[in-house]
């Protein structure tokens, strides 16, 4: 363990992830000691990631991603789901810039408000889904602390319902709640282009819900949140899709066009009910177009700072592999194919070949098609692979950000020391705290 400072930017010098063939190779060098499997985070890559997202928060891109217009700053909530690491919250929550945690589960957040004697209690903890964790619902209830520190996110009646059959108002503290806007986008033609979870579309919709929140007793409505995950998660210049690209770049401006509308029309109608602290939406993938927003005052955002695979398909940003994960070749079963142990680390989402890690390096190889990643073994094929022995490592990016922690107990923190890549200490994920929150 170690004191994390992303506090100042990489030099030209430390950013070698520019160049593979001296970045990867001074990963292994750096970890030859250690043994696979084993998850690296670079450091030189996570705090420029960390400020380049400040960078497009701030307005240095417009809202349709192309440099050299500007807009209004908005600070960034760091998404707990992608990072899942309590060190790396703790060292980005303070940069000037980021503020507070959109957690992923009530228990989590909790966790996070609670502190220990390593980490701060973290004092503004949204949950981003809602909850049904009876227990955890009547722990947040009963505590001065945690309900002053912890948000609940809602969309309907039923939520609010819940809360008060598991600790009535009479018997508890007030509770902080959020009211989610669906941010999806219902294309004339398309139909439902987004993710299905508020049933909250329209401004009226909203209102309704605010006023019926502010009638219950024991809530205080404090916040609202959209995410445009059809803007914010989907990459607009997938390899070797051009078409498909341009379908995708087509959907998204239109998308931009109608949210930006409807969500001003929502929050100035909530507005009217309920003194807002904060109007929450976006992602990595919207920094720029949510920052343009003038109805959103904080942007939620996450993913970029580890820098999984998925993000390379984006035009407007490209943030460095800061988390890598190597596997040891473990057999040679001919000539022309090495085997990995283990490799099976699959991301969420539609089942495809985009959710599985991407070999970094050695370059040139490629996974066999009718096994692809296992969850014991990964064979590889290619023109590396005739020149690898056991004992070897190769070097993988997972798709997505926080999922990888989900596999490895911590993370090895390489630094640059006097010009080498060198380990400088590991941060525990949240499986190596102990920790498994979904």
């Amino acid at each position: 363990m170690t004191d994390l400072d992303l506090s100042i930017p990489p030099v030209a010098a430390e950013r070698t992830w520019r160049t593979p063939d001296v970045f990867w190779p001074s990963l292994s060098a750096a970890t030859a000691r250690l043994d696979p499997p084993l998850g690296v985070l670079h450091l030189p890559a996570l705090r420029h990631n960390a400020h380049d997202m400040l960078r497009r928060a701030a307005g240095a891109a417009g809202a349709s991603g192309s440099p050299g217009s500007s807009g209004p700053g908005k600070p960034i909530r760091v998404a707990s789901k992608s990072v899942r690491v309590r060190s790396v919250l703790d060292a980005v929550l303070a940069l000037p810039g980021y503020a507070g945690v959109l957690a992923y589960t009530l228990p989590e957040a909790l966790w996070l408000a609670e502190g220990d004697a390593e980490h701060p209690p973290i004092e503004d903890v949204v949950v981003g889904y809602p909850t049904a964790d009876r227990g955890a619902i009547a722990r947040l209830a009963r505590s001065p602390e945690l309900a002053a520190r912890v948000t609940l996110m809602v969309d309907s009646i039923a939520h609010l319902d819940l809360v008060d059959a598991v600790v009535p108002p009479a018997g508890r503290e007030t509770i902080r709640v959020c009211l989610e806007l669906d941010s999806s986008w219902l294309a004339p033609v398309l139909g439902h282009v987004g993710v299905y979870r508020s049933p909250v579309h329209s401004a009226s919709a909203a209102r309704d819900l605010a006023a019926a929140i502010a009638r219950r007793p024991g809530f205080a409505l404090v916040g609202m949140m959209g995410y445009e995950a059809q803007i914010a998660g989907q990459g607009d210049n997938p390899p070797g899709k051009p078409a498909w690209g341009a379908t995708l770049r087509w959907m998204q401006k239109n998308s931009r066009e109608e949210l930006l509308s409807r969500r001003g029309e929502a929050v100035a109608a909530v507005r009217g009910i309920a003194d807002l602290e904060f109007v929450n939406g976006g992602g990595t993938g919207s920094l720029e177009f949510t920052a343009s927003d003038p109805s959103v005052t904080e942007i939620a955002a996450g993913s970029g700072l580890f820098g999984g695979h998925l993000f390379d398909s984006y035009r407007a940003f490209h943030p460095a592999p800061a988390a890598s994960f190597a596997l040891s070749v473990v057999r040679r079963p001919n000539p022309e194919t090495a085997t990995l142990l283990g490799g099976g680390w699959v991301a969420s989402g539609p089942p495809g070949a985009d959710r599985l890690p991407s070999i970094a390096w050695p370059t040139g190889l490629s996974m066999v098609a009718r096994e692809m990643a296992g969850e014991v073994q990964t064979p590889v094929t290619g023109a590396a692979a005739s020149v690898l022995r056991v004992g070897d490592r190769v070097w993988l990016r997972h798709t997505k950000s926080g999922e990888l922690s989900e596999h490895l107990d911590g993370f090895h923190l390489v630094d640059t020391v006097d010009g080498r890549a060198r380990v400088v200490g590991e941060a525990r994920t949240y499986r190596g705290d102990g920790k498994v929150f979904l």
